[in-house]
């Protein structure tokens, strides 16, 4: 009789320990259910703002080119106003000769052009004199002071 105690005690344990861990794994599975769809729901949200980005970035430089145009228009009415109204000494002043001066942007490329290697300004009693800029002004090559540098 003891054996069958012992038996039906063993299966009972091991019926609890099968459902435990049973519902553990279940519950794992899922817990990766939910985490998979929360993921595919945020990759989704992320995409749509993406897309979102995109529209307000195309409009924004539709909006900006619509208003270049419209700078340009009145900007040309001032123009047409400057040579009909004003004098031809004024007007000129007021408003360059080519109608699309204002928008090129040549004082950048003038002075991309003009950019020069810094000069020796310092004052030089003989030309062979070392200038302030020189890699060694200031140094004098002398066996005492190789030696001080290097002990």
């Amino acid at each position: 009789m003891s054996i069958w105690f012992l038996v039906i005690g063993s299966l009972a344990v091991g019926i609890v320990i099968g459902i435990t861990f049973t519902r553990r794994l279940g519950t794992d599975a899922i817990r990766v259910q939910q985490l998979e769809e929360k993921l595919e729901s945020m990759s989704e949200s992320h995409m749509e703002y993406r897309n979102n980005v995109s529209e307000h970035f195309n409009m924004t430089s539709e909006l900006i080119n619509q208003m270049t145009d419209s700078y340009k228009k009145v900007y040309g009415h001032l123009a047409i106003g400057a040579q009909d109204l004003c004098s031809d000494q004024v007007a000129e002043k007021l408003l360059p000769l080519q109608p699309d001066a204002m928008f090129e942007d040549e004082t950048v490329s003038s002075n991309q052009n003009q950019i020069e290697a810094p000069k020796d300004y310092a004052t030089k009693s003989n030309p062979n004199q070392v200038g302030a800029l020189s890699e060694d002004f200031g140094l004098k090559n002398t066996k005492a002071n190789r030696n001080k540098n290097n002990p």
